[in-house]
């Protein structure tokens, strides 16, 4: 068979131009190629290669990274039918559908813009993860990762991603150098990619916790998001044209307890802000919601002494920014119809 012959009179056009170039045994199955066909023209000197088990590049040269990305999809994705490859979806007709299959580990955070993750070229090997039960193996580039539940894929270049916070996890899974694993988790925060609760329950939920370098990149991590989300709230305030409060503050009653600490109080309105920065820590849920029912306790305390207690997220301040400057704006407007609260003691934290 000429290389050169169409493959079969099925038209070409509906693919995307890589799977001209890539395609699975099943793929070429439905073109009109027999896999007797398809092994001769991968015999020595031939014009194409098997790349990996059932998927053949349809050139000799050595593959793009592009290429190799669909090949190890095409790898690890179940087929939507027997002999029948999933189509591209209405919305985007020249982006192929992987099922159950995604990009995952320093791939994808190569893919989502790292620049602290190897560039793709260089890496031997591709992280692709599927659902715990596909029987499948790693085998040439690609790596296989199992999960009890797949993550909602996001697409980044026509290719399926796991999302930042479970590529981080996949991808910190096989490192041991501790600079390595702070300046993923770094980037991660000061990139703007996700919040720190959101990687460090995706690094519990892998079991990586219990690693003392891990530990050390989380505390880092923390601190870090707490700085951005401190300063997210100062930008709030002043560009919203917010009254300025008192920044990071103690409360306490006059000669009795201590009350908590805020992030931002306005004494003459009794309205106080105050970021939840929680995440879990340990790999237990329950040091999770110990320290929400800490967050609730001081909250009923200060909201029975008269205070209003305006409780902001560090994600909600990255998303909705207006939406919560209008929050304590409403707050601080509304101190005028309350009740004077308890005179309070206030410190610098």
């Amino acid at each position: 068979m000429n290389h050169n012959t169409p493959l079969s009179p099925r038209p070409l056009r509906h693919l995307s131009e890589v799977h001209r170039r890539v395609m699975t045994a099943a793929q070429l199955r439905s073109h009109g190629v027999s896999t007797a066909d398809a092994n001769d023209q991968c015999r020595p000197g031939g014009t194409w290669q098997q790349i990996l088990p059932g998927v053949f590049l349809l050139h000799p040269g050595p593959p793009t990274g592009e290429e190799r990305l669909h090949a190890v999809l095409m790898y690890a994705a179940r087929e939507s039918s027997p002999g029948v490859p999933a189509q591209p979806g209405a919305d985007d007709p020249h982006r192929p559908v992987y099922a159950e299959a995604m990009i995952t580990g320093h791939a994808a955070l190569a893919l989502h813009g790292f620049t602290s993750a190897p560039p793709l070229l260089s890496l031997e090997t591709l992280d692709v993860l599927v659902p715990r039960l596909r029987r499948l193996r790693s085998t040439g580039p690609a790596r296989i990762v199992r999960t009890a539940a797949l993550p909602t894929p996001q697409h980044v270049a026509g290719v399926p991603v796991a999302p930042v916070p479970r590529a981080l996890a996949d991808a910190v899974s096989g490192l041991a150098d501790a600079g390595a694993v702070r300046r993923l988790l770094t980037e991660a925060v000061r990139g703007g990619h996700c919040e720190p609760a959101s990687v460090v329950r995706e690094l519990n939920n892998a079991k990586l916790l219990s690693r003392p370098h891990v530990v050390d990149a989380v505390d880092s991590l923390l601190a870090e998001g707490r700085a951005i989300a401190e300063d997210r709230l100062y930008r709030m305030v002043s560009e919203s044209g917010l009254p300025d409060p008192v920044w990071n503050v103690d409360l306490r009653l006059p000669g009795g307890p201590h009350l908590g600490g805020l992030d931002a109080y306005w004494p003459e309105q009794a309205v106080a802000v105050e970021l939840d920065t929680r995440a879990p820590r340990q790999g237990l849920r329950h040091d999770d919601d110990a320290l929400w029912s800490e967050y609730a306790r001081k909250r009923e305390h200060l909201e029975r002494l008269g205070i209003t207690v305006v409780h902001i997220t560090p994600k909600k301040l990255r998303d909705s920014t207006e939406q919560q400057a209008t929050v304590v704006r409403t707050a601080l407007m509304a101190s005028a119809d309350r009740d004077p609260a308890a005179y309070v003691v206030v410190l610098p934290r």
